[in-house]
């Protein structure tokens, strides 16, 4: 399956899960026999990480490491990622969370439907097969009122709406570079499941892993801010031709 994909990933503080992340990902790799790495590291991260991240492009050349001190929270980790991952032509683009919360293992699932004429590849904790393991009740609890609320007051009919382990087709990552997102934190994945909701997408079962910390007061009122921003209107990217 030679596909000419990338897989971009913030990483920060990663240490402690840094080579087991890392051998999964190389598994993978190697099963696909294609497929680039971005690691995107900035500021945020206090540890090793950048100088492991390093190292390991060092010796791999499919795994491409992106000194991002410019970015000032994970949506512009993100978001330079997607800028690099374009600029280099990438026809699928899939992101995902570093520290095993994402099984690297699901990546040849997202490429497969992207290679269906799928314009997006939603992952999903909350259908059959999917499942959210070793999490804080609060997270759990956010994420599915945050589904509800969204599908709700946004029109949009998905399963989670607030997962970050997607992948997209390079026209798609063109269409949302080229706009202003106004999410700064969590709700970024969930401004992005709106805003594409009239293209070609599916969702996937996937399992996301390992305690995630408590979401910030800004962050929730950074959410609240962009969903009342949308209620009401019409703002949405078409799926593009199929050539």
């Amino acid at each position: 399956m030679r596909q000419n994909f990338a897989v971009i990933i913030p990483m920060a503080n990663e240490e402690k899960d840094f080579q087991p992340f890392v051998n999964a990902l190389i598994e993978v790799l190697n099963q696909l026999e294609c497929g680039l790495v971005y690691f995107i590291v900035d500021k945020a991260s206090k540890d090793r990480t950048l100088q492991l991240c390093q190292q390991t492009s060092s010796t791999d050349a499919r795994f491409v490491t992106v000194w991002a001190p410019e970015t000032r929270n994970v949506v512009e980790a993100y978001i330079c990622g997607y800028q690099v991952a374009a600029k280099a032509k990438h026809d699928f683009i899939i992101e995902m969370d570093a520290g095993l919360s994402h099984d690297p293992n699901a990546i040849p699932r997202f490429l497969s439907l992207l290679l269906k004429d799928y314009d997006c590849v939603f992952g999903s904790r909350f259908i059959t097969g999917g499942a959210i393991i070793d999490s804080n009740w609060e997270r759990t609890f956010l994420s599915r009122v945050g589904t509800s609320l969204s599908n709700l007051l946004l029109g949009t009919k998905m399963h989670d709406m607030t997962s970050g382990f997607q992948g997209f087709s390079l026209e798609i990552v063109k269409k949302f570079l080229a706009y202003n997102l106004l999410s700064e934190a969590h709700f970024y994945q969930t401004e992005l499941r709106y805003l594409l909701r009239k293209t070609r997408f599916v969702e996937v079962p996937i399992q996301y892993r390992a305690p995630s910390p408590r979401v910030s007061g800004k962050a929730i009122l950074n959410s609240i801010y962009v969903l009342l921003h949308y209620v009401g209107k019409r703002v949405a990217f078409k799926a593009p031709s199929i050539k």
